[in-house]
C-alpha cells in the first residue's frame, strides 16, 4: 500500500491555448512537497496530470497503488494554476470524489482552494491547505498517522462536526534551502520532451529560484507566496542545475519567479557560481524594468546566459500604470527594452487591457510603443479580477454571473468595462497582428537595405504580410464598430 500519491489538477489538454504551444512544464511545486514527504520517510509516487486529457485516468492508480493519502497539490509556481480557471476546478473536485471512492484521505493545496475552500470541503476534500504548503502538510500527515490534534497545526481548513474550522494562517518559510532539491525523478521526462518536440524548441524544465513578490500592483493576487520575498542561495539553485545537467541533459531554463533576481548581488554570484562549475546554460525570466535598470544587473544576467526577459509592461499609459499601483514608469520602459535589445537578449511585454479607467487614448499609446519598441513577443490579456486583491474589491459588485474564466483563452471582462468582450477578444487579435505586421515591414526593410542578410526566417515573416495587412485591415474596421456600440 502506497502512503501518498501525489497529484494536482492542472490539466494542458483543458487549457487548448496553453496545449498548443507544446511547452508543458512538470509540476514544480508538487515536486517540493513529494521531496519533502519522502525525504521523511513517507513513500510517494507522482500522478501527473499535465499531459493527460481527463481526471478519470486516476481511477486505475487509485485502485493498483491503494494510497492512503490523496494529495492534490497543485504547482505554484505556475502562474495558470493563480488565474483559478473552472475547467481546472471542476477537474480536481472529480478527482476528489474518485479520491473518496477509493478510500482515500484527499488533501488539497492551491490557489483556488486557498480562496474557496468551503467549495472544496463541500465536494468531499477532506483537508484544505492554505498558502504555502510543504511544512503544513508535514505536519499534518504525521499529526494524522500519530493521532494527534489537529487544533494546533497552522494553515489547515477542515469540517469537525459537519462545521468547518479554519486554523491561523502558517508564515511563509524564509529559509527555502531547507527542502531538499524537488523529486525531479517522479517525472516521465520522455513525454515531455515528446510533446516539445513538436514546439521545436529546445527542451525547457522549470526553476524556482524564489517565493513572493514584494511588490504591490493591486490586480496580482499572492494566495500561496504573499508578500514576503524570499529566495534559495545561488549554490542552492547551481547544484539543482548540476542535477538537472547530469540526470536529463538539460541546459535551458525557465525561471518561474514572479521576479526574478531581486535579492541584492544574488546574480552576480550566480553567475560566478556558474563559471567556477564550468555550467553554460540559457535561461529566460520574468522581471520588471525598474529592477534590470538597477547597478550592472542587465550585463551580468547576460554573461550569465540570460536568453530573453519577459517584462510585465501592462500599458504605455502611465495614468493607468499609476492606478495599477504598478510603480514603474513608461520612459523605464522603453529604457529597459533598449538596453536589453543592445545586449542581445530577447524582451518580451506582458500586456494589459481593459483597466478601469482606460480609454482610447491609453490603448493607442500602448498600440505605438509595441510598434515603436518592437519586443519579440508580447502576451496579452485583459484585467481579470482576482480573490484578495485591491482590484477585486473594486469590482466584485459586478461579478454577479461569472467570477473565473474558464481557461487562459476565455478573454471575458467580467465587470463593467469601457467596452465589451467582444471588442477585447477583437482587440487582442489586432493588437497581435499589428506587432507581427510591424514585424514583416522591419525584415522586409533590412532585406532592400542589406540583402546578403537574409534569411529563411526573415523571408517567412515577410511572406505573412500578405495575411496580416489585409486581415490587420479588418480587424481595424470592426474594433471602431465594437468601440462605437459599447
Amino acid at each position: 500500500m502506497l502512503d501518498i500519491l501525489f497529484s494536482h489538477s492542472y490539466y494542458y489538454r483543458l487549457d487548448p491555448k496553453q496545449w498548443k504551444n507544446k511547452t508543458p512544464f512538470p509540476p514544480l511545486g508538487t515536486l517540493y512537497a513529494a521531496a519533502l514527504l519522502r525525504k521523511n520517510s513517507f513513500s510517494t509516487e507522482l500522478f501527473d496530470t499535465n499531459l493527460l486529457d481527463s481526471p478519470e485516468t486516476i481511477i486505475p492508480v487509485l485502485q493498483e497503488k491503494k494510497p492512503k493519502y490523496l494529495v492534490i497539490y497543485d504547482d505554484g509556481f505556475n502562474y495558470l494554476t493563480k488565474m483559478c480557471l473552472t475547467n481546472m476546478r471542476e477537474a480536481c473536485f472529480e478527482m476528489i470524489g474518485m479520491g473518496k471512492q477509493n478510500n482515500c484521505i484527499v488533501i488539497v493545496n492551491s490557489s483556488d482552494a486557498t480562496d474557496h475552500y468551503e467549495k472544496y470541503l463541500n465536494v468531499g476534500a477532506d483537508f484544505v491547505i492554505q498558502g504555502e504548503g510543504e511544512i503544513t502538510l508535514l505536519e499534518l500527515i504525521n499529526a494524522l498517522e500519530n493521532n494527534t490534534s489537529l487544533n494546533k497545526i497552522d494553515g489547515i481548513v477542515f469540517k469537525k462536526d459537519s462545521e468547518i474550522q479554519k486554523n491561523k494562517s502558517r508564515a511563509v518559510l524564509q529559509n527555502l534551502d531547507e527542502l531538499p532539491l524537488p523529486a525531479w525523478d517522479l517525472v516521465n521526462m520522455d513525454e515531455y520532451r515528446k510533446i516539445w518536440k513538436q514546439s521545436r524548441q529546445e527542451f525547457t524544465l522549470n526553476i524556482a529560484t524564489t517565493r513572493g513578490c514584494p511588490y504591490k500592483c493591486n490586480w496580482c493576487a499572492k494566495p500561496i507566496y504573499g508578500n514576503r520575498y524570499n529566495a534559495h542561495s545561488p549554490e542552492y539553485i547551481v547544484n539543482e542545475i548540476k542535477y538537472l545537467r547530469k540526470q536529463f541533459n538539460v541546459s535551458r531554463y525557465w525561471m518561474c519567479d514572479d521576479i526574478f533576481g531581486l535579492k541584492p548581488n544574488w546574480v552576480q554570484d550566480f553567475n560566478t557560481l556558474l563559471k567556477k562549475n564550468k555550467l553554460r546554460i540559457s535561461y529566460y525570466i520574468q522581471s520588471r524594468v525598474d529592477l534590470l535598470l538597477k547597478e550592472d544587473a542587465i550585463d551580468c544576467l547576460a554573461e550569465s546566459g540570460l536568453e530573453e526577459v519577459w517584462i510585465g509592461a501592462e500599458s504605455a499609459s502611465q495614468k493607468i500604470l499609476d492606478a495599477m499601483d504598478k510603480g514603474t514608469t513608461v520612459e523605464q520602459i522603453y529604457t529597459t527594452t533598449r538596453l536589453l535589445q543592445q545586449k542581445n537578449v530577447r524582451v518580451a511585454f506582458f500586456l494589459q487591457f481593459g483597466y478601469p479607467g482606460e480609454d482610447q487614448n491609453d490603448i493607442q499609446k500602448t498600440i505605438a510603443m509595441v510598434k515603436e519598441l518592437q519586443p519579440d513577443n508580447i502576451g496579452i490579456s485583459v484585467s481579470y479580477p482576482l480573490p484578495g486583491t485591491p482590484f477585486y474589491d473594486k469590482v466584485k459588485e459586478d461579478l454577479k454571473i461569472k467570477a473565473n474564466w474558464t481557461d487562459s483563452d476565455d478573454f471575458d471582462i467580467m465587470f463593467k468595462g469601457s467596452y465589451n468582450t467582444e471588442y477585447y477578444r477583437k482587440l487582442q487579435r489586432f493588437v497581435h497582428k499589428e506587432f507581427r505586421k510591424t514585424q514583416g515591414l522591419n525584415a522586409l526593410k533590412g532585406i532592400l537595405k542589406k540583402p546578403q542578410l537574409s534569411d529563411v526566417q526573415k523571408i517567412k515573416t515577410i511572406a505573412k504580410l500578405l495575411y496580416y495587412i489585409p486581415s490587420s485591415f479588418i480587424d481595424k474596421i470592426r474594433l471602431n464598430q465594437l468601440k462605437n456600440e459599447s
